[in-house]
């Protein structure tokens, strides 16, 4: 419906084409016939409560309305939040996030209405309505972005993990833009932020930023938590787990960098210090603390076998194995490294393969704390397939190993995973030899799409 009139003229032609009259509309809506002829005269400015009875008495959909009833807002009347808020939030309860968007341009010169729209943004985050929250804080960051405030700094945060996704490429920009403001947010929320930023250059392989980002959670989390201990109190400071955590994680981020260089003996040294070592030092004061402690041994103890295991201690092997057994949910994780372990010291694990072939899918995970973060969960199933071709080959059962090879060249395409695309390529490549006239179609098909998907984003760019 085109706003080119307005709501009171859409109420006018509906009642003249129904012959339907003032009381009879009323008993339709429920609004006093009173209101509604007021409505009419443009003596009652129309509330978005009344609109939407209006709008379902007129048998429309929900909304139908809405971009009229904008354009009047817009025209030359004060747009006060009495009237502004309900609007704003019934936009996002029916995703009419354009109608949202042109509401939140419209008040992005009125600085003192910022608070205001940082706390619904708030709300909607709560409520998982992210599209419509996204809209709010980039108002807020955009009328503050001179005012170094703190809720400039947690607008930034919020898009960050709003704009995470599929999309490696995309995770990336978000963590370049949102990285200067982490040290403007409140210490405890500054542990969370950091955590996530490291989480995603992991995802990336970003291991030089990972060791930096490890360091700096370490000396914040260390900081806030003895702090705690000397007050003799838990002190909530808006992280959403225990100091403790974070502590442990850095040591976690420091050991997977030691991992990525392919220094076990070190990253075993951090596994002792992250799942013992440093709890010698630490009274743990509370069941949340307990759980913290757990999840960090049973972590410790899972990466303890893979680094052993990458060291050559091809013992540990079998005990490995019953531990993935009675952990289900870190088959995809647990088999990645077992494949990289066989393809390096040139194992059979067939019998692994086939032992966890039900729970060998691409799916999300959880831990004592809720999900793994879906970037990693996403990297390590792109990292199995690739492992899993490549045994196969070398194993000379070439038929199977094209078939994860190019699951995991899907699986990069879709998360713009530009080095892991480039490695599944050159796996092919070296077997293409191996490669029947079907499979080799496959392929071409498959590196086509990957072409247009480039050349998409590159118009983007331009157009940018």
């Amino acid at each position: 419906m085109k706003p080119a009139t307005t709501v009171r003229q859409e109420l006018e032609d509906y009642l003249e084409r129904s012959g339907l009259t003032l009381q009879q509309f009323s008993e339709i809506t429920g609004i006093n016939p009173g209101t509604i002829s007021a409505m009419l005269s443009g003596y009652r400015q129309i509330s978005i409560h009344n609109l939407d009875l209006i709008t379902e008495g007129m048998g429309l959909g929900e909304g139908a309305l809405y971009e009229i009833y904008l354009e009047e807002c817009l025209r030359g009347v004060p747009l006060h939040w009495r009237r502004l808020g309900p609007f704003i939030r019934r936009c996002a309860e029916l995703d009419k996030l354009d109608c949202l968007q042109r509401l939140v341009q419209a008040v992005a010169d009125r600085l003192s209405y910022m608070p205001v729209l940082f706390e619904t943004a708030e709300e909607f985050f709560r409520e998982g309505k992210r599209a419509a929250a996204a809209l709010l804080y980039q108002c807020v960051a955009e009328c503050e972005k001179y005012q170094h405030s703190e809720r400039l700094a947690l607008s930034r945060y919020r898009l960050f993990t709003i704009h995470l996704g599929e999309d490696q490429e995309e995770n990336l920009r978000a963590a370049v833009l949102f990285e200067d403001y982490v040290d403007r947010l409140d210490e405890g929320v500054q542990l969370d932020a950091v955590k996530d930023l490291a989480d995603v250059y992991a995802s990336l392989h970003r291991w030089d930023r990972v060791q930096s980002l490890a360091e700096k959670l370490e000396q914040k989390a260390a900081i806030q938590y003895h702090h705690r201990v000397k007050r003799k109190e838990a002190i909530d400071k808006g992280a959403s787990r225990p100091e403790l955590f974070y502590l442990l994680y850095a040591y976690l981020l420091k050991a997977n960098v030691c991992d990525a260089r392919q220094e076990y003996a070190q990253a075993l040294e951090y596994v002792a210090f992250y799942s013992g070592g440093a709890l010698n030092r630490i009274e743990v004061e509370n069941d949340e603390e307990r759980r913290v402690v757990e999840q960090f041994q049973e972590w410790g103890r899972a990466n303890a076998y893979v680094y052993r295991l990458m060291l050559g201690e091809i013992q540990v092997l079998a005990e490995y194995s019953e531990w993935v057994a009675a952990n289900v949910q870190e088959v995809v994780p647990a088999m990645y490294r077992i494949l990289q372990a066989a393809n390096q010291f040139e194992l059979n694990v067939d019998h692994l393969l086939d032992r966890f072939r039900a729970h060998l899918t691409y799916k999300e995970r959880s831990c004592r704390f809720g999900k793994y973060n879906a970037q990693i969960v996403a990297d390590q199933y792109v990292r199995y397939l690739w492992e899993l071709a490549h045994y196969y080959f070398r194993t000379r059962r070439y038929e199977m190993g094209f078939r994860p090879l190019f699951e995991g060249m899907e699986l990069a395409l879709r998360f713009n995973h530009e080095s892991m695309l480039i490695r599944c390529a050159r796996l092919f490549e070296q077997f293409r030899h191996e490669a029947s006239g079907e499979v080799q179609k496959k392929y071409k098909n498959l590196f086509c799409e990957v072409e247009k998907s480039y050349e998409k984003k590159s118009i983007a760019v331009d157009r940018a």
